[in-house]
């Protein structure tokens, strides 16, 4: 499982990569369109951004996976998300737009889960090292 460490240095190189290619390289990752999710902190109050894929894109709905690479504990993003569903996202470095953060119900996830797997099968993969169930996200343009 990666270490809080390893997760901010993976964030930190893929926003050098946008930004020293000017989007061309790290817009998508494994084949999933990449964005820049910024969630407000659950302790601190104050702005935290991480580098997410996105398997499923429908429409203005996007779909995130809190899955920490299959790690027992849930990301720290989707913890403050779900205390202040308020957050904002660049999509493939596009424009930052207000959105709402909603945890798929069960019968959401039921829906989504075979079409986040056939996105990107590691995600699979990671459901199986863990007990816990990976939530899905769905994000939708703030009213």
């Amino acid at each position: 499982m990666p270490s809080d460490l390893q997760l901010k240095i993976m964030n930190a190189g893929h926003r050098a990569l946008l930004t020293l290619t000017g989007g061309r390289i790290g817009k998508s990752i494994f084949g999933m369109p990449s964005l820049e999710l910024t969630t407000i902190g659950r302790k601190s109050g104050t702005p935290r951004k991480v580098m997410l894929t996105a398997p499923v894109v429908d429409g203005d709905t996007i779909v995130v996976v809190a899955s920490r690479g299959g790690d027992p504990t849930h990301p720290a993003w989707y913890l403050n998300l779900r205390d202040n569903p308020d957050v904002e996202v660049s999509l493939q470095t596009g424009p930052t737009r207000p959105m709402t953060a909603h945890i798929a119900t069960p019968e959401e996830r039921a829906k989504l889960w075979p079409r986040v797997v056939a996105g990107y099968k590691g995600y699979g993969d990671y459901q199986t090292k863990t007990d816990r169930e990976i939530p899905l996200v769905l994000l939708t343009p703030r009213a």
